[in-house]
């Protein structure tokens, strides 16, 4: 039915990287956080459940970029949305809370991410996840997907918030409890729950985790995949669980909404002795075109092309959303921080433009 619905056009001046959406919605969820659902561009936005959007605004005259799971899914929701979360002296987080409104254009970079999972309909699998606060928001889409694709699996959810009226989607969540019964259990843990809360309270720790895992859940399935995402402190303590437990390490998919302030990831990406002292030049082909740059000692790929105005793609320049992922052809770099790329991403040549320097003379990236 989704072809019913008049497409908007996603051109961008910036170039293929990057799209210009519509807001077609704005759902206050909870006091602090909104959703925006855009309208479907021609041609229709493509994205796996879990990948996240880079928004590109100018606010107080400056270009200011921040990277946002999408909440929907592809095979459910007929429009893409993002799920933004108020964040204390936050100024993208703030300006799309206050200011956004139906009918707005926002310039955004194509999905990305590998927070995902493959789909079929004859699999027999178990989705463990652990999330909190705004960390709900790729859960959803990969929630909504497994429900509808996978008939046999099932998905079991502990999600921590402050309060009751902080819990992000909780009529949503209620809704597919109710409508798949049997096929997904939802634990919610509150920090700071009111005077009738009969659920888990209080921080979440191990023992938390491992009674629910064992007691509260499901049966094993043919397969247990295992989805972590929120805040730093929950996922150092939920990977740090499961690892007591035993869990396979490939079974674990993890998204850290945790960014490192600017001044501090840019100290960290000077590693003594680790980078070349010389400046040397850089080739980077991207969109088909090649740029020759030079990259002094104390910049990294990203900064140097921004520079001399390459138009890169970036986001959170802390080598965690994989904006800046280019293809490492001919050279080498040193590359101080590489959380946001797989295993195979790196085994296959892959940096992060962000948190990369040359050190050598023949380096060639290729971004796509």
């Amino acid at each position: 039915m989704f072809n019913l619905f008049k497409k908007k056009k996603a051109e961008s001046t910036r170039g293929d990287h990057y799209l210009s959406l519509k807001v077609r919605e704005v759902i206050k969820e909870t006091p602090d956080t909104v959703t925006l659902l855009f309208d479907q561009p021609d041609p229709y936005l493509e994205y796996k459940p879990g990948q996240f959007l880079t928004v590109v605004l100018e606010i107080n005259g400056k270009e200011v970029r921040r990277s946002y799971s999408l909440c929907t899914s592809p095979f459910v929701d007929p429009y893409p949305g993002i799920t933004v979360k108020r964040v204390k002296g936050g100024l993208v987080s703030n300006y799309l809370n206050d200011q956004i409104r139906p009918g707005k254009t926002i310039e955004v970079m194509k999905p990305l991410g590998n927070f995902t999972s493959e789909y079929h309909s004859k699999n027999q699998n178990h989705f463990v996840m652990i999330t909190g606060g705004s960390g709900i928001t790729p859960i959803m889409g990969i929630a909504k997907s497994v429900l509808v694709n996978e008939p046999l699996s099932k998905i079991s959810l502990i999600y921590c918030s402050r309060s009751e009226e902080q819990i992000i989607f909780k009529k949503e969540l209620d809704t597919l409890q109710n409508k798949y019964p049997g096929r997904m259990k939802v634990v919610h843990n509150l920090s700071q729950p009111g005077a009738s809360w009969t659920g888990l309270k209080g921080r979440l720790d191990a023992e938390k985790i491992i009674s629910e895992l064992k007691s509260g859940f499901f049966p094993e399935a043919e397969k247990t995949n295992y989805y972590v995402c929120g805040p730093q402190g929950l996922m150092d303590l939920s990977l740090a669980t499961l690892e007591a437990m035993e869990v396979n390490n490939a079974d674990i998919h993890k998204e850290s909404f945790f960014i490192e302030p600017a001044s501090k990831t840019k100290e960290n990406l000077i590693v003594e002795g680790s980078v070349s002292k010389l400046t040397r030049e850089v080739e980077v082909i991207l969109e088909g075109k090649s740029r020759i740059f030079e990259v002094s000692p104390e910049k990294t790929i990203l900064d140097a092309g921004l520079d001399v105005g390459v138009d890169m793609p970036y986001s959170c320049q802390s080598g965690l959303c994989t904006a800046c992922r280019g293809k490492l052809i001919t050279g080498q770099v040193k590359m101080n921080e590489d959380a946001g790329l797989s295993e195979n991403e790196i085994a296959e040549g892959y940096i992060l433009c962000c948190s990369s320097k040359p050190i050598s003379s023949d380096v060639k990236i290729v971004i796509e």
